[in-house]
Order: structure tokens, then sequence, then C-alpha cells
């Protein structure tokens, strides 16, 4: 799931080069680092994947591809905490859990985009990339009279094309300096694993990448979010990072 720690480039069926996002960790909490040419891509086309390295702010973010029974865990603990996130989220959600979109919108959370189908982006024509984006935005706007802004490309995989066309609908992507293997429900290890995990690769202007189908990280987020703020950090949101207001970014 992208957790590359090289440059990997294939091409897709129309030709073109095709990445795998991926970041490099680092030890002693210091910030992750990515590929050059991918900094430049994201320069190039108002992206992000860290945020001020010398602020200790989090941008806490989940991909939600589908419901496990833990998205309401989460939202109660964001909302006993005060701590904003963001939720990418597919076309699942507005098919089978509106609830849960109009909870995340309503308790001040973004909602984001993961595409409508969680294709491969490069794999799809320009149409097609359009389409999946506007499918979610519609039903977004339908449901809250709200519009996205934020985009989490499915497989996290990209390249200059699929770049441009969401940026020309009016996207930031927001890729990630911290994930780890959370994303199989098959395959949790318990909270202190979590837990563990999270503290031990943080660091200032982290975006966190969780999934919210993960029952460690429900388990484990009220205590991550009490230690991180004993070591100092603020979570922020994504309006933060991309210099935008947000109510519960005070």
């Amino acid at each position: 799931m992208a957790l590359l720690l090289f440059m990997f480039a294939c091409h897709s069926a129309y030709g073109e080069d095709v990445y795998d996002w991926n970041f490099k960790p680092a030890k002693n909490n210091e910030p992750a680092t990515t590929e050059p040419h991918y900094i430049e891509m994201l320069d190039r086309y108002d992206g992000y994947f860290i945020g001020d390295t010398d602020t200790k702010n989090i941008y806490l973010t989940f991909d939600s591809g589908y419901e496990n029974g833990c998205t309401d865990v989460i939202l109660d603990v964001l909302k006993e905490k005060n701590v904003p996130a963001a939720f990418f989220v597919t076309g699942y959600y507005f098919e089978r859990e509106e609830d849960l979109i109009k909870r995340m919108d309503d308790e001040g959370h973004i909602v984001g985009n993961h595409s409508w189908n969680h294709p491969s982006f490069p794999d799809l024509n320009d149409e097609e990339v359009v389409a999946e984006l506007s499918k979610v935005e519609e039903a977004f706007k339908a449901l809250t009279g709200k519009e996205m802004i934020y985009l989490r490309p499915p497989r996290g995989t990209f390249n200059d094309r699929t770049m441009k066309i969401a940026k020309d609908e009016g996207y930031h992507h927001i890729f990630w300096s911290f994930a780890y293997v959370d994303w199989d429900p098959n395959a949790q290890k318990g909270k202190a694993y979590a837990y563990d995990r999270i503290m031990d690769r943080v660091h200032p202007g982290a975006v966190l990448l969780l999934h919210s189908v993960s029952k460690d990280n429900a388990t484990a987020l009220g205590d991550v979010i009490d230690g991180l703020e004993a070591e100092g950090y603020q979570f922020k949101s994504l309006d933060h990072l991309t210099g935008r207001r947000f109510p519960l970014d005070q």
C-alpha cells in the first residue's frame, strides 16, 4: 500500500510513467522525506505531504474505503478530545453510510475525495478521472451543500497527467509522511502495537495516514492523542496546512 522506500515508476495503459507515493522515515522522530521528483510535482500541482517541520503540528487523516465498525469509535474519540481530522471517503460511504458522512461534517471534520470506485487514476483516461472525482463531490454537495477541495489518490498512484487534472478540478493532493501496515482488518496486532508504531515515527509537521477500518487505530487513538499532546504536539486541520481557515482550528 505505497509504503515504499524508493521511487517506483511503471507504465500505465497509456504509456505514461506511474508513480507509487512513498516516504522515507527517519529515526528519533525526525521529519520524513520523499523523492525530490515528487516534491517538485507537489510544488507544481499544489499538493502536500508534510507541514512545517520546525513546529510540532500534526495533521490527522484517515483513508475510509469501506466501513468496518470503527469509524463511530474514532469520531467519539475525536469529539471527546476536540481534535480535527480529515476522512478521505469513497462512493461506498454515500451508498451505505451517509449518516457517518453527515456526522463527520457536522462535527467539523474535513471530508475529502478518495474517488468513487478506488481505481488507479493513471489507468483511466481524462474523462474517467474527472468522473471519479465528480461523482463523489456531487454526492457530498447533495448531502451537505459543501464543496470538496482535498484529494487522496486511490492506491497512492499518480503521475503528471492525473495531478494536473485534479488541480484543474480545484483539488489539493494530500499525500502523507507517516503510515504503517494497518489496513488489513484480519491482521490487527493490538492497541499497544498501533500506539508504539505511531509514537516511534511521528515528527513535526507530520501528515498521518491511518485507515479507519483498523480496530487497533480506533482503540489506540485516545492514548495517541494524549501522548502526543503531552509531548507538545498540536493537532491541526488540513485547512491549516494549506492556509485555509477551519472551525476546530483556533
